[in-house]
Parts: C-alpha cells; sequence; structure tokens
C-alpha cells in the first residue's frame, strides 16, 4: 500500500544542516505532520525537519507548494489531510521533500522566512480527536496482567481470536508538555462488607503506546476489509495511556475501564505518516503453531507479510528531586512495537467490522508495549511486580524501583515526568524518530471537607 520512493533514499540530504545530523529525529526521509503556533501566535499546520518547522500555512501562500493543497494546510487540524487519499498524501510528502532536499532550486531566502524554530513555539494537539478507541494488543503485557488477578488462567479464551479494546474519553486527550492531575477516586473497601474508599488514587501508573490516527475512515454501515486497511491509517504518534490502578481495580468489572482511565491521555505532537514508515514494514507478530489462526476477516497476504512496524521505544522518568540535583531521566524500560499481537490493520478491520464509522482524526491506542524480559514491561503495573510468565505467584509482591537520588517507585509520585520515544532504523534506511511524548504528575486538587 506504502511503496518505497525517493523520498526514502537514505542517501538524500537536506539543506537545512540540523536535518542531516545522524541522531535527529526528523530528516529529510521523516517528514511528520504537527501544529504549531506561528509567529503570529496562530495554530499552523507545518512539518518538521531537523531543529525547524516547515510552515504549510506560508509555503502555499508563497507558492512555494501547489496552492492546490492550500485548504488541507491552512486550516488548525491535520484532519482535512488525514481525510485525502493515500496517492495525494503520497503526491504531496514528495513535494516538500523536493523542496527541502540539498539540490533544490527553491528561493532558500524566502522559504527561510517559513521555517521556525521547534525549540522557540508551542505545539498543539495535531488533530481534532473526535474518538478514542483503546486496545489490549500486546500479549505479554496481557499475560502479565492477567497472571496477576488469574494465576492460573491468565489469558481470557477470546483473547487470541479477537483485537480486545474499549472507547475511551476523547475529550480528555492532551498534547505532551500538558500537566497530568492526580485524580481522585473510589476504590475497593479495605475490609470485606466495608464501605468503598474515596481518595486522591494511590496507584498512579503511565502505559507506554504507540497512537495511530484514522485516515479516511468509513461510512456507516460499511465495514473496511483487511485488504484495504492500511488505507484508511494516516500515521502513528506515541501515547501515555495514564491509569489509575487502584481505582481500576474496583471499577473495571464487569464493563471494563472508565475513570481509571478517563481523566488524561498524552500523545506526542508529531504524527509520523504511514508513507515514511514504508521501510519499516516487517510480518505480524510470529504467533506459536498452537496459536489460532485470525478469522479469515483478520487476515489478509499483505498484513501477514508487512502488517507490524518495526518501531522501538523507550520509557524514561524524571523525579522532581533528580530535576533540582540536575540529573539526566533514568531509563525505565524499551520496547519493540514489532512484539505486538494484533496489527494496526486488523485493529481498525475489527473496529469496523460492525459498521462503526471511523473518521478522519479518530485515535486508536495499541495498548501496553510490553516484551517478554523484564525490561520491556510498558508500566510501573509490571516493572515493579515480581511475578513471572514462567513460575505464576499468586499474591504477587512489588519491588521498588531505586532511581538514582535513592527514592523508590512502586507507582509514580508527584513532580514525577514521564518521557516516551521512540524511533525506525534499519541496515538499509535513514533513522527515523517519533520525538517525545511527556507529561508531569500534578498533586491532586484539594476538596472541601464533607
Amino acid at each position: 500500500m506504502y511503496p518505497i520512493d525517493q523520498t526514502h533514499d537514505p542517501r538524500l540530504e537536506s539543506w537545512i544542516e540540523s536535518a542531516n545530523d545522524p541522531h535527529s529525529d526528523f530528516p529529510i526521509q521523516n517528514l511528520p505532520y504537527g501544529v504549531f503556533l506561528d509567529r503570529q501566535n496562530r495554530p499552523t499546520i507545518g512539518v518538521a525537519i531537523g531543529d525547524q518547522i516547515l510552515d504549510l500555512r506560508f509555503s502555499v501562500a508563497e507558492v512555494l507548494i501547489d496552492p492546490r493543497w492550500t485548504k488541507v494546510v491552512s486550516g488548525e487540524s491535520l484532519n482535512s489531510l488525514m481525510a485525502l487519499a493515500v496517492s495525494a498524501r503520497t503526491e504531496l510528502r514528495q513535494e516538500i521533500s523536493r523542496l527541502l532536499e540539498g539540490n533544490s532550486n527553491c528561493d532558500r531566502q524566502r522559504l527561510s522566512q517559513g521555517l521556525v524554530e521547534q525549540a522557540t513555539t508551542k505545539m498543539l494537539m495535531p488533530a481534532q480527536v473526535r474518538d478514542y478507541t483503546d486496545f489490549y494488543a500486546s500479549i505479554f503485557h496481557a499475560t502479565n496482567v492477567g497472571m496477576m488477578m488469574r494465576p492460573d488462567n491468565p489469558l481470557l479464551p477470546n483473547y487470541k481470536h479477537i483485537p480486545i479494546g474499549y472507547h475511551g474519553r476523547a475529550s480528555s486527550v492532551v498534547v505532551s508538555e500538558t500537566q497530568v492531575r492526580r485524580p481522585w477516586g473510589q476504590t475497593a473497601p479495605e475490609q470485606d462488607g466495608g464501605p468503598p474508599g474515596w481518595s486522591p488514587c494511590r496507584l498512579m501508573d503511565y502505559e507506554l503506546e504507540v497512537g495511530c490516527f484514522v485516515g479516511s475512515g468509513n461510512s456507516l454501515g460499511i465495514p473496511i476489509d483487511i485488504a484495504d486497511a492500511e488505507g484508511s491509517l494516516f500515521g502513528l504518534c506515541l501515547l501515555n495511556d495514564w491509569s489509575a490502578r487502584d481505582v481500576q481495580k474496583w471499577e473495571y468489572q464487569p464493563l471494563g475501564p472508565f475513570l481509571a482511565k478517563s481523566f488524561a491521555t498524552t500523545i506526542s505532537p508529531w504524527v509520523v505518516t504511514m508513507e515514511a514508515l514504508a521501510p519499516f514494514r516487517i510480518p505480524e507478530f510470529n504467533r506459536p503453531l498452537e496459536d489460532p489462526a485470525p478469522l479469515p476477516y483478520l487476515d489478509s497476504a499483505n498484513n501477514q507479510q508487512r502488517g507490524g512496524i518495526d518501531l522501538r521505544l523507550q520509557v524514561s522518568l524524571s523525579s522532581e528531586k533528580m530535576r533540582a540535583e540536575g540529573m539526566e531521566p533514568v531509563q525505565l524500560s524499551t520496547g519493540k512495537f514489532a512484539g505486538m499481537y494484533w496489527t494496526f490493520a486488523q485493529m481498525l478491520t475489527h473496529h469496523s467490522s460492525n459498521g462503526c464509522n471511523l473518521q478522519p482524526g479518530d485515535l486508536m491506542g495499541s495498548g501496553t508495549v510490553s516484551g517478554p524480559d523484564r525490561e520491556n514491561r510498558g508500566c510501573m503495573l509490571e516493572l515493579t511486580w515480581d511475578g513471572s510468565v514462567d513460575k505464576p505467584q499468586p499474591g504477587s509482591q512489588r519491588t521498588a524501583l531505586i532511581l538514582p537520588t535513592g527514592e523508590e517507585r512502586k507507582f509514580l509520585a508527584d513532580g514525577d515526568e514521564v518521557i516516551l520515544t521512540g524511533y525506525c532504523q534499519n541496515e538499509t534506511h535513514r533513522r527515523i524518530g517519533m520525538g517525545q511524548c511527556r507529561g508531569m504528575i500534578l498533586p491532586a486538587i484539594k476538596l472541601p471537607a464533607n
């Protein structure tokens, strides 16, 4: 669906020197879209290139790119751009690439007026998120969490047959660097027969996830075929699905997540397009031979061969004390998106299979990205748990993580900042990154005494 073309050439360089740094997340081979405040303080669509942002509204106004793109790049969100057909998106990407490549014959002095340093501006939500759905696509995460609840039967019978998900809260999806307030919530009674508790969340957690924005979508009542699903995926971002674990434990039965998840979900500001990710597509997860094959509506040759994405992820933490002492964030875990049991194409296909209409800008979360080893666990719930997939331990114990300051963490404290990063890289193509997804926890608000 997304061919590899001249825009992916690893030899391609930009006349914007910072884009040629091998450690840059945003070389010319990436060209992710986002929304920023321009020099007139207006929300504006831009493309990240090195440490700069190319203002696309300026670019069409100055006829540096074809004016036919005016409508889709002059708004305050990416929704109209997301609605374009894949062929049109590919053409726009190629045009921007030609404008920024090293041998471009564009008026660089004029174009430089449309460049803004990333460090000097504020990033906004990339899209108007109409709907948000979070999945549960890592079998490693599902197994670990299942063992905490059901040591003898961690995976429920449906898990290997169906992409499990729930409808999240779109209104509380926020962009990176938005501070997150610790929520209040109702929790399980401390004693059998006693009243439930009501207090600020005590078990605050993050979840390392990848978000996927829907592109063209589908009409109500018309499912998306798995063979066409890739064409309805626009691009990826990093996603932190903040979780109040003590609230979640009390409320999730029988209908699943509710207030434990709806207080905030943080996403990174740059959307890396499916076109940019074309060189990093890999086969879907290699299921054990004893596992059931997906039902036909969730299976296709293209998904088998190129449904996966070779995306590597990392979580870091910076405590208030660490920042005061000038310490760098400490790495908590790493993850590989290649290990997800279900692909985004399968998630989207299943989501629409009952006729549910998906729209440009709708957001799907992958669920926590975890792996087979302890260092691959994608949330504090798993990281500090002493259980083992090989040796179930009912009544699992928790061992605190020790930060460089000597502070201990079993869950997150006020003032902690969680930082998600990610990148794709292989032997034949240039490294491209996802930017950062950052969020800091503020104390719970004080409620008046009863």
